[in-house]
C-alpha cells in the first residue's frame, strides 16, 4: 500500500513538472515550436516519452494546461458574481470578466507564464476550440456573466455585442501578457500592481461597451 502511494506521488510530481515546463516553453516559443523531448528535458525527465505517457498527444497536454487554470479562475468568478447579485451596473459585470484573470495571475506569483500561454492558444483556431470547451466546461458562470453584461446594453445589436465580447477577451489577454512579460523580464510594467491593471482594463472595456455604434459587423 505504501509503495503504491509513493508511486502515485511520484507520478503526480512528474505530471506537475511536465505541466510547468510545457507551459513555460509554450509561452516563450509557441505551442508547435516545442517538442515532447524538449519538455521532458526541461522537466528533468530522462525519458523522452514522459509527455506522451502521462498526457497522450500535444492537444491533450494543452487541454490539461487550460484545465489547470480554468478551475481556479472559475472559483474567483463565482465569488465575484455572488457579490454583485443582479446588479444593473455595467462596470460590475465587466469587473467580473477582468478580475478573475488578473487575480489568478497575481495568485500565481512571479514569474508566471499563463497569460502568454493562453495568448498562444487562443490565437490558434484549433487550440482555441479546446480552450473554449475547457473554460465553458469548468465554468457554468460564463453564461451567467454573458447574460448579465448583455442586460446592461440592451440597445446594442446582437452582432455588435458579439464583436465587443471578442474585443473584451482580447484586451484582457493581451494586457495581461504585457504585464506578465514585464514582470518576467524584470522591466517596468505600466501598472504597478495587478489590481491597477484590472482597474485600467475595466475603465477601457466599460468605455468600449458604451461607445456609439456607427456600423454593424
Amino acid at each position: 500500500m505504501a509503495s503504491g502511494t509513493r508511486r502515485d506521488e511520484r507520478a503526480r510530481g512528474t505530471r506537475e513538472a511536465l505541466l510547468a515546463a510545457a507551459e513555460r516553453l509554450f509561452a516563450e516559443h509557441g505551442v508547435y515550436a516545442v517538442g515532447n523531448r524538449l519538455i521532458s528535458a526541461a522537466a528533468g525527465q530522462g525519458n523522452n516519452t514522459a509527455v506522451s505517457y502521462h498526457f497522450g498527444t500535444k492537444v491533450d497536454l494543452v487541454r490539461a494546461l487550460v484545465r489547470r487554470h480554468a478551475e481556479p479562475i472559475e472559483t474567483i468568478r463565482v465569488r465575484m458574481l455572488d457579490a454583485i447579485g443582479d446588479s444593473a451596473e455595467l462596470r460590475d459585470w465587466v469587473d467580473c470578466s477582468v478580475g478573475p484573470v488578473t487575480q489568478h495571475l497575481e495568485d500565481l506569483g512571479c514569474p508566471s507564464w499563463y497569460a502568454r500561454f493562453i495568448a498562444q492558444v487562443t490565437a490558434d483556431p484549433a487550440l482555441y476550440v479546446i480552450a473554449e470547451e475547457e473554460f465553458y466546461g469548468a465554468s457554468p458562470t460564463l453564461v451567467q456573466l454573458e447574460e448579465g453584461l448583455n442586460r446592461c446594453v440592451p440597445h446594442l445589436p446582437d452582432k455588435v455585442r458579439a464583436e465587443r465580447a471578442d474585443m473584451t477577451r482580447h484586451l484582457i489577454v493581451q494586457m495581461s501578457v504585457e504585464r506578465e512579460r514585464a514582470l518576467a523580464d524584470d522591466t517596468r510594467a505600466v501598472c504597478p500592481t495587478w489590481q491597477d491593471t484590472a482597474s485600467g482594463l475595466v475603465d477601457a472595456i466599460v468605455a468600449m461597451w458604451r461607445a456609439p455604434v456607427t456600423h454593424e459587423p
